[in-house]
């Protein structure tokens, strides 16, 4: 039984400091809490241990008081000293990650196929994130498609947040594919205003 309610993460944003020259994680995560986001996930790697948790922590504090679900992208022991949820990867150990987090903190883990998302299940994860079409933010990812996210919908009772090329566009696609929610980086942190942006995805997600 998941433990996260799905429209927790109808509107999922994944930050990134890369898009615009000074703006970084901070701007773009309390821009898309402005705008509505259900969900932020810190993913900064250039960022060091130190000044990583003194983000995650401030950010940890906002989302709360916004009642937006927060997790940090990989850092699992950042994210439990930061009283975060954490998301990792297949190379990152989601049973390892588990215990470190300990029972009480959400776990989110990126899967490809069924037998990945029974496998992060039966690790302790809280919901599953697939990449559904090809993106440039994460060039390493491989695009499931729609039918490889269903597939995914199909084999776990935990929700499933899609990621991956998603925009106002296409976002009901993936929603109708039986995503509990999508995930966006450059479609908020590329925006020249970040907060509506969000605020347009809200809407769009809320569709349903």
């Amino acid at each position: 039984m998941a433990r996260i309610e799905p429209q927790r993460l109808s509107l999922y944003v994944v930050t990134s400091s890369g898009f615009v020259p000074g703006r970084g994680h901070r701007e773009v995560a309390l821009a898309a809490v402005e705008g509505g986001a259900s969900a932020i996930q810190l993913r900064a790697s250039e960022l060091t241990d130190g000044p990583l948790l003194s983000l995650a922590q401030e950010l940890a504090g906002a989302c709360r008081q916004a009642g937006v679900l927060f997790v940090v992208n990989d850092r699992v022991e950042v994210a439990a000293k930061a009283g975060a949820g954490a998301h990792v990867g297949q190379t990152d150990d989601p049973t390892g990650a588990r215990e470190a987090l300990g029972p009480a903190a959400f776990l989110g883990v990126s899967v490809a196929t069924p037998q990945e998302a029974r496998a992060a299940q039966a690790a302790g994860a809280d919901y599953l994130g697939v990449t559904v079409w090809a993106t440039p933010t994460k060039a390493d990812a491989v695009p499931r498609g729609l039918d490889g996210l269903r597939a995914v919908v199909d084999a776990t009772s935990l929700p499933v947040v899609g990621i991956g090329g998603i925009n106002p566009g296409n976002a009901l696609e993936v929603l109708e594919a039986g995503a509990a929610g999508v995930a966006v980086i450059s479609a908020v942190g590329a925006a020249p205003d970040m907060a509506e942006a969000a605020r347009r995805l809200r809407a769009i997600v809320g569709e349903r």
